[in-house]
């Protein structure tokens, strides 16, 4: 397993086709949820900053599951960067990216995934160092057309596209030769997290690293 120290945003995209992006109300069923997406193959997690145990819930899966490569999601300010650091995440993800968050991003010497929706976004971001990108809100922000739009303008980025993705149009979305994984709410849905069905977790993990490219899927 990599270590902190060594994963980059790169490495960090290629750990599976999928990041599963969580949200909890419980900390206390956020290691639990670890160990069932481990249980399926899933290395990586990404609990979202939007509820207030959500930090409490990255430092419970940082002490007591050390294997899984969690992350905090939707980070919105330096302070959360800090915050989110102090926890134990071991990467970083942001909807959008300004000047100021992506710095603090940087400086916390975690991998980064920060968030584009436009080529406008995706060169700035490419300009402060960051060549892997969170396409978002992937399905609303003109889909796969449009991803597989930008790939010869912008060969040297590589994206994890985000938002509307399902188990069905997951492999399409892998095959574009600019995506490394996706990011996924399927995984861990707020029935699974609330009833802790473990069982369900783990069988969708299991289903989910298996995921392989669409064979000429068309861009559109």
């Amino acid at each position: 397993m990599m270590q902190s120290e060594s994963l980059t945003a790169s490495a960090l995209a290629r750990l599976g086709p999928i990041i599963p992006v969580v949200v909890l109300h419980r900390a206390d069923d956020a290691a639990t949820l670890a160990r069932a997406l481990l249980r399926g193959g899933v290395r990586t997690m990404e609990i979202t900053l939007r509820t207030p145990a959500a930090l409490p819930a990255l430092r419970a899966v940082a002490a007591e599951v050390p294997e899984m490569v969690v992350g905090a999601g939707t980070v919105l300010t330096a302070d959360q960067v800090d915050e989110a650091v102090a926890a134990g995440a071991r990467f970083l993800v942001s909807p959008g990216a300004t000047v100021g968050l992506a710095r603090a991003a940087v400086d916390s010497g975690l991998p980064f995934l920060p968030g584009a929706g436009t080529v406008s976004e995706m060169m700035t971001l490419a300009e402060l160092g960051l060549t892997t990108i969170k396409f978002f809100p992937a399905a609303a922000s003109g889909g796969r057309a449009y991803l597989a739009s930008v790939a010869q303008p912008l060969p040297h980025l590589t994206f994890c596209p985000t938002g509307g993705i399902t188990a069905t149009t997951a492999p399409d979305w892998l095959a574009l030769p600019n995506v490394a994984c996706v990011g996924g709410s399927w995984l861990t849905s707020a029935t699974a997290v609330r009833t802790r069905d473990g069982e369900a977790v783990t069988a969708l993990a299991r289903e989910a690293v298996a995921l392989q490219p669409t064979p000429g899927a068309p861009a559109g």
